[in-house]
């Protein structure tokens, strides 16, 4: 279908030790056959303060109102980015709400539960400068129960495969603002999810008054529900038109 110049560009924006083709399963196919003008924004992984300006960074290039949908830890970044004025909406597919002066962590650890944290190998780096640092990658045996239970083994062993590593200042730096205090939002939120406490899940749409959707599914919302996904955002499209 040819793009539809009256709606707004949908920015999506994946999460923690995955990469874009995240949007592939079926998201970024169904917003294409509805007309939505689509950036898939590669995030670096690098810290919340980095990928933010990346995300920042590409919403210059960007004329008209936008719509940003987020997997995973790309809610913080878009929370912390989603104060551009060209931003009309949220979505935050599993993802975490932080608030401002909150971290990604803060959200996991808020409530009892989670398991992200007990999931990962950690590993330190060097820089050319001598500045140090550490990132995780999901332990491969437990990759598929924390992340993607209810995904095809063969598109579960991509996922494992090519996961990529986030530096931890990721899940560690604090937010210095927040979008969806001032803008309406929508969480698609996974019953099934071992990462974020469904109590956690709770109380960020709650204090956003954010739009719900339940889902029994696992972490991997993009790839197990897509249509879901594309749903939402025709919502949220047709709520910030009005």
């Amino acid at each position: 279908m040819a793009l539809d110049s009256t709606k707004p560009t949908i920015v999506l924006v994946h999460g923690a030790v995955e990469d874009s083709s995240l949007w592939t399963h079926g998201v970024i196919q169904g917003l294409q056959r509805d007309g939505f003008p689509i950036k898939v924004f590669s995030n670096p992984l690098r810290g919340l303060a980095v990928d933010a300006a990346y995300l920042r960074s590409l919403l210059d290039t960007i004329e008209g109102p936008v719509i940003l949908v987020s997997h995973a830890y790309g809610g913080a970044v878009i929370t912390q980015a989603g104060d551009d004025p060209k931003v009309k909406g949220l979505v935050y597919a599993g993802s975490p709400m932080p608030g401002l002066g909150e971290s990604t962590n803060d959200c996991l650890e808020r409530f009892p539960g989670g398991d992200f944290a007990s999931s990962v190998d950690l590993t330190e780096y060097t820089l050319p400068d001598g500045t140090k640092g550490t990132y995780a990658l999901v332990q491969a045996d437990k990759y598929g129960y924390l992340l993607a239970a209810d995904v095809p083994e063969s598109v579960l062993a991509l996922m494992i495969a090519t996961q990529r590593p986030v530096d931890l200042l990721a899940l560690s730096e604090k937010l210095t603002s927040a979008a969806w205090t001032s803008k309406p939002s929508w969480q698609i939120r996974p019953l099934l999810d071992p990462v974020i406490p469904q109590e956690e899940f709770k109380f960020e749409a709650d204090r956003a008054h954010a739009h719900v959707i339940e889902l029994n599914s696992s972490h991997a919302i993009p790839v197990t529900f897509p249509e879901v996904v594309v749903d939402v955002i025709n919502q949220a499209a047709l709520a910030v038109a009005t």
